[in-house]
């Protein structure tokens, strides 16, 4: 039985009876959270990609815990000069951790680190994460791919977590083409409501997804879980 926990965004906690990850812990300046960096216990911090919204407090979560950072090479790269423990992987591979396994997706997205020292430029990615026997997928900040049918085809997908909030990705209705590909058997909605240019309704995404395809939707709010 795994724990799922929805932090705002992108960020997840997913934790396991061994084990705890994090997912893209965008916590400082989330308007949807009132939790802390300093409130989080894990054992390894998943990065999609740069942007702030998803790199968020990573450095210090993972600092904090002696925690691995596994993201993308040239995130972990960039982290690693910030002396951040990192696992350096890329899209397509994979790799077996001691929570778990996971292999990186394509993401069509961006992933600009705005740093101090100049931008840094990264190569966004989804995350399919086998933990315990449940497969979840973690599409990241990403359009619609015509590679999430083959992520449906060879994966029996438990949970996946997809934006909706269109302008910087997915809207709704591309999300519900998503879901059609990837035959997940839950999908929770992500990215959205954070801020006024990403509104959506995560009920009326529901309904469509529980109308149009077979998969269950379940909508969760900020620090707020559920067992899967």
């Amino acid at each position: 039985m795994l724990k799922i926990t929805f932090h705002g965004q992108a960020c997840f906690e997913i934790a396991s009876k061994s084990s705890t990850i994090i997912i893209d812990p965008f916590l400082t300046g989330n308007p949807l959270t009132d939790i802390s960096p300093g409130d989080i216990t894990c054992d390894a911090v998943l990065v999609t990609h740069g942007h702030g919204d998803h790199l968020g407090d990573t450095m210090r979560i993972a600092t904090e815990n002696n925690a691995p950072v596994i993201a993308t090479f040239e995130l972990a790269c960039y982290l690693q000069k910030k002396g951040v423990q990192v696992h350096p992987m890329h899209v397509g591979g994979g790799h077996a951790f001691p929570f778990g396994h996971v292999k990186l997706t394509p993401a069509s997205h961006g992933g600009m680190i705005d740093a101090e020292d100049g931008p840094y430029f990264t190569v966004p990615c989804g995350f399919l994460i086998r933990m315990e026997d449940k497969t979840i997928y973690h599409a990241g900040d990403t359009g619609l791919l015509a590679d999430m049918e083959l992520f449906g085809r060879f994966n029996e997908i438990d949970l996946a977590l997809l934006p909706i909030g269109d302008n910087f990705t997915m809207g709704p209705d591309d999300a519900l083409i998503a879901v059609s590909l990837l035959k997940p058997r839950l999908v929770v909605p992500m990215h959205y409501n954070t801020f006024d240019l990403i509104a959506q309704d995560p009920e009326a995404f529901r309904k469509r997804v529980e109308a149009k395809t077979e998969s269950k939707c379940k909508v969760i709010g900020p620090q707020e879980s559920f067992e899967l």
